[in-house]
């Protein structure tokens, strides 16, 4: 209908006349409550941010020269950063002339993958920017989230009969 006849219709029914697809060829419009359309907008948008999970970067810095113990100390830090299901970002980080011993960093990244390793995946592996060594770890999915994105078959259906050749 011509816009002129909508607007008229919105306001005998004390509405408003509100453009939903403006996009679409001829626009669609809808007479509504424009207020209440709003509110129910920012409503399920709400809702679906209260959904996301943000993912949360932890960092965890080691140097060349890191002791055992801080090293056991830290390592325990990212095994808790990983079971509270966030993400670790290893780095190495080199002062003066120690960058040119980057197989010492090689070799710090590596180990702490290997004690970390049945609880994450090495998302991007060791590498070099500027004066630090970077590996970025994540969680491992555990076995509930995999069960929850393969949804099993209903206890009540049965499976369709293989067909004879």
């Amino acid at each position: 209908m011509p816009p002129h006849q909508a607007i008229r219709i919105a306001e005998e029914r004390g509405l408003d006349l509100v453009e939903v697809a403006g996009n679409a060829n001829p626009p669609v419009c809808r007479i509504m409550d424009y207020g209440k359309y709003k509110f129910m907008e920012a409503k399920r948008d709400h809702a679906a941010r209260a959904k996301q999970k943000n993912i949360v970067v932890k960092e965890v810095k080691f140097r060349p020269k890191t002791d055992d113990h801080d090293f056991d100390f830290k390592v325990k830090h990212i095994l808790r950063f990983l079971e509270e299901q966030d993400k670790v970002k290893v780095v190495v980080m080199f002062r003066g002339r120690e960058v040119v011993h980057r197989d010492i960093g090689y070799r710090i990244i590596e180990e702490v993958i290997q004690r970390v390793g049945e609880r994450a995946v090495v998302e991007k592996p060791a590498g070099i920017d500027g004066r630090d060594m970077h590996a970025i770890l994540a969680p491992r999915p555990t076995e509930a989230a995999k069960q929850i994105k393969k949804p099993k078959a209903a206890p009540n259906e049965t499976p369709a009969p293989e067909a004879q050749h």
